[in-house]
């Protein structure tokens, strides 16, 4: 199948060259855990990486805490036999505890452990990017940083980086090995990362992918108030607060102004929120959490749009 190429960029200092939207693969790890997302398919998860690799897509971020393993076998199925693989990016620290819940480690040999089991599910020789999920203990950053950068050492991860740190964390962290790259939370309407950590990042030459820049799937248009009713027990989002008022309603005339944006250019407000979050110089690539191959070619636009100053401030207009 003929795809567009798509945009690419460097990822920070990695040399690894990356497609400005990537597949996350957190919704494949399916529900019945802490944060799952409700009932998944596999064969309808390894349809999709298959449809996003096809369209040009050249990286997919995982990590062994979505459905505890099964979003790392599912993409690990989905690669087997591949004449050439994309990027894989995984992340370690978060353990699955009771009732399948999630408990946190940064200690050296838990770590050193999570990154065999990754590299035996994924079917991989090294990660090419290995991360901490989350800096908690936040006592603990200092030691799960230094089992990552022995990793690299090793050669079993080529690249390592941080997700959900401050900028104050990663100052910490710096002087054992160099950050290399780092994945927040942001969007339209989640921008915290604006003040200090981007502009730390883009300061530092650190790379920086972005997770959630369709608000877990609220800033798509396809997300309604019935169809938020409707979702599953299982599925995290049906607790969060961007899904409940006083926010619902905010975020829903945010929805309204990407569409307006989105008609202009011929495209879907999904691709529209993701191409904001492109906008910021110090951003190298978004995720994007892929269920169904038809999800995919909507937001691929978003790699080259292009939004005018004007229409960004439309999309921050709060009135």
């Amino acid at each position: 199948m003929q795809h567009t190429q798509l945009r690419t960029t460097q990822l920070g200092a990695t040399g690894l060259e990356i497609t400005r939207v990537g597949l996350g693969a957190w919704a494949i790890g399916g529900g019945g855990w802490e944060f799952g997302w409700g009932p998944q398919e596999d064969e309808q998860s390894i349809a999709t990486i298959h449809h996003a690799l096809e369209q040009g897509i050249n990286w997919i971020d995982t990590a062994a805490a979505y459905g505890f393993g099964h979003s790392e076998r599912v993409v690990g199925r989905a690669l087997e036999g591949l004449a050439q693989r994309p990027y894989v990016f995984t992340k370690a620290s978060l353990l699955e505890g009771p009732d399948r819940r999630v408990v946190h480690s940064l200690r050296r040999d838990s770590i050193l452990r999570e990154a065999e089991a990754s590299l035996d599910r994924l079917g991989i020789d090294a990660i090419d990017l290995y991360q901490i999920h989350w800096p908690i203990p936040p006592a603990d950053i200092e030691e799960g940083w230094s089992a990552l950068a022995e990793l690299k050492e090793q050669g079993l991860v080529r690249h390592i980086g941080v997700s959900n740190f401050d900028a104050e964390q990663l100052r910490r962290i710096s002087s054992i090995a160099p950050v290399e790259t780092l994945q927040p939370q942001y969007s339209l309407v989640e921008r915290e990362a604006e003040q200090e950590l981007l502009p730390t990042a883009e300061r530092e030459g650190i790379g920086v992918i972005v997770y959630s820049p369709m608000g877990s799937g609220i800033l798509t248009g396809s997300m309604t108030r019935k169809r938020i009713q409707e979702l599953p027990d299982d599925d995290w989002r049906r607790h969060d607060e961007r899904f409940q008022e006083p926010r619902l309603s905010r975020t829903l005339a945010l929805v309204d102004r990407l569409r307006a944006v989105a008609d202009r250019h011929g495209t879907t407000p999904g691709a529209v929120a993701v191409a904001w979050t492109l906008r910021n110089p110090a951003v190298d690539g978004a995720i994007v959490g892929f269920r169904r191959p038809d999800q995919v070619d909507p937001i691929l636009a978003a790699a080259g749009l292009e939004l005018s100053d004007g229409e960004a401030n439309l999309l921050h207009d709060e009135t």
